[in-house]
């Protein structure tokens, strides 16, 4: 059995990333949150990019889109400035996710959408930042402490991020009316698949 301090810090982290979720409806902009599913509705391709955990993140993202038929595709920010943003072109849009938002390795990829008239849509904390002047659409996160004692661990600021592209997707199924039988036919495999094609039990 592990210690009452392991068990305890469990309880916190649990706790941490519940209260912060529960209080983050309140940083919801609906504006920004609109213009969001508006660029990603019409897109015709959408890139996603971020560093370490938001790296991570953003492969979720560009999966989730790809599961409602937004075709989308993580950019490492290493292969974005050798060649892979020419994957973007005019009106499409990228995706970024920088808790501070001033990412180094993210900067230049910025550059390089700007100037190719790729729309930008960025999930940051810091409103004031400069990624999130840079951006088209900005999405706030909001986060309490991540849940390590040294709040140092890209863990609630991971969940936010989640929970906010979760949301995204919820709304870009209700614009684009996208239906169960058509995620039935690229999602044939697995429980999911014979529930949605009607093979389940």
């Amino acid at each position: 059995m592990i210690s009452e301090k392991a068990l305890k810090s469990v309880e916190n982290a649990i706790e941490t990333e519940a209260d912060c979720i529960a209080k983050l409806k309140e940083f919801v902009d609906s504006e920004q949150f609109s213009k969001a599913v508006e660029l990603l509705k019409d897109a015709e391709r959408i890139g996603t990019s971020g560093c370490g955990h938001s790296g991570i993140l953003c492969q979720h993202i560009a999966h989730l889109l790809c599961c409602i038929e937004r075709p989308a595709r993580f950019i490492s920010p290493a292969e974005a400035v050798h060649g892979a943003t020419g994957f973007l072109k005019e009106n499409d849009v990228m995706i970024f996710v920088s808790r501070g938002g001033k990412t180094s390795e993210l900067m230049p990829v910025i550059d390089i959408c700007k100037a190719k008239n790729v729309k930008i849509i960025t999930m940051t904390e810091n409103m004031d930042s400069p990624m999130a002047k840079l951006s088209d659409v900005v999405l706030k996160m909001f986060i309490t402490r991540e849940t390590d004692k040294w709040n140092t661990q890209g863990t609630t600021s991971f969940t936010v991020g989640a929970v906010l592209i979760h949301a995204l997707q919820a709304a870009l199924i209700e614009e684009t009316d996208y239906q169960a039988e058509q995620f039935g036919l690229i999602h044939p495999g697995g429980a999911v698949g014979e529930r949605l094609n009607g093979k389940g039990l």
